[in-house]
């Protein structure tokens, strides 16, 4: 089993993916780790975190709650600090880096901010394992499709953080070094689908800034398979890709707002966002294999020629866009059917709308 006798480290580990990343580990489905450390900066989050899981002793929850209690380890600290960083990767043997700011907008306005998180901490990981030859076998760097071909801050900074990782190889070859880039994740915290709950609460408008925009979609588990795909099968310097379903946000809307009376509202396009999002560019696209689910792209470091898989078809010939097969509406009402997403009384329910854990 993968993770058994391991010690993990999940930096952000309180934000939607990293809270879903450790119930997968504490399930036990790839082994139980000797240690799996939560490491954030957000001491609130951490607290209800904890409490959650203190809450989950029943009959079904009984084998998580034990590895709960025997293996799950609470850290204050950040990413932008090498110190911390240093001393929370000291004893890891896999290191997954979920910390990031995120929001679009907010990265426009605080540009110096985004690059602090999504670079700098990215660059410490990678510093403390070369000066302090930390036994660190993998590490993850969780990116964005925004990271592709970007036009915002978030997402230029995010594609830094991808060569900061894929860089790292080089210089420290006893460590893998790869990264996973997915989309938009439904109903994650801070995403589309928790808003439009909110404006059809509060009886609309429903606000979208273009009925043309589309955008990849998955769920908060096939975010965290595409992470334990890397972890089992990456080689170092790749990036794993999703092959996800892509919708018009006006069909997502329409979806949720079902037979209510309620308006939708173009607001025009906020900056730095895209009409469309790009998973693998141009650009990329030769270097693109098929695995299992998954487009891998491989590296185009040369000291890194070594891990290409030289028998494996190359199977993109141009850019995989949100745009080159959309969902039809129907198509769209089934995906968010299937993943109980249509019952916005219930689901605003759900503690800070993370409602696919």
């Amino acid at each position: 089993m993968y993770f058994k006798d391991k010690t993990i480290l999940v930096t952000g580990g309180t934000g939607s993916m990293g809270k879903t990343f450790v119930k997968r580990v504490l399930s036990g489905e790839l082994g139980i780790p000797k240690k799996l450390i939560v490491m954030s900066r957000d001491e609130g989050k951490q607290h209800d975190m904890r409490v959650s899981y203190l809450h989950s002793k029943n009959a079904t929850d009984e084998a998580m709650y034990r590895n709960f209690l025997n293996t799950l380890e609470f850290r204050i600290g950040d990413v932008r600090n090498f110190s911390d960083v240093c001393s929370a990767v000291r004893d890891a043997d896999i290191v997954v880096n979920a910390a990031a700011l995120k929001q679009v907008p907010s990265c426009e306005y605080f540009p110096h901010q985004a690059v602090l998180t999504n670079c700098i901490g990215a660059a410490n990981i990678v510093q403390a394992i070369q000066e302090h030859n930390y036994k660190v076998s993998t590490v993850i760097g969780i990116s964005t499709d925004k990271a592709c071909k970007p036009v915002n801050t978030m997402g230029m900074t995010k594609a830094i953080q991808e060569r900061i990782f894929i860089s790292g190889n080089v210089l420290n070859p006893k460590t893998r070094f790869l990264c996973v880039r997915y989309g938009n994740v439904l109903a994650s915290r801070g995403s589309v689908i928790p808003l439009f709950y909110e404006q059809i609460k509060n009886g609309g408008p429903v606000t979208i800034t273009d009925s043309r925009m589309t955008r990849f979609l998955l769920t908060l588990n096939q975010a965290v398979d595409t992470v334990f795909a890397a972890l089992q099968q990456g080689r170092p310097g790749e990036i794993y890709i999703p092959r996800a379903p892509a919708c018009l946000i006006t069909d997502v809307a329409k979806a949720l707002i079902g037979n209510r009376k309620i308006e939708i509202k173009n607001t025009g396009i906020r900056p730095g966002e895209k009409m469309y999002e790009i998973m693998v560019s141009d650009e990329e696209a030769p270097y693109v294999v098929s695995r299992g689910d998954y487009y891998v792209i491989q590296s185009m470091l040369p000291e890194l020629a070594q891990n290409i898989d030289k028998s494996a078809k190359l199977i993109l010939t141009k850019e995989y866009s949100s745009d080159d097969e959309v969902l039809d509406f129907e198509g769209t009402l089934s995906l968010l059917k299937s993943n109980n997403l249509l019952d916005i009384n219930s689901n605003l329910s759900a503690s800070e709308g993370e409602l696919l854990r």
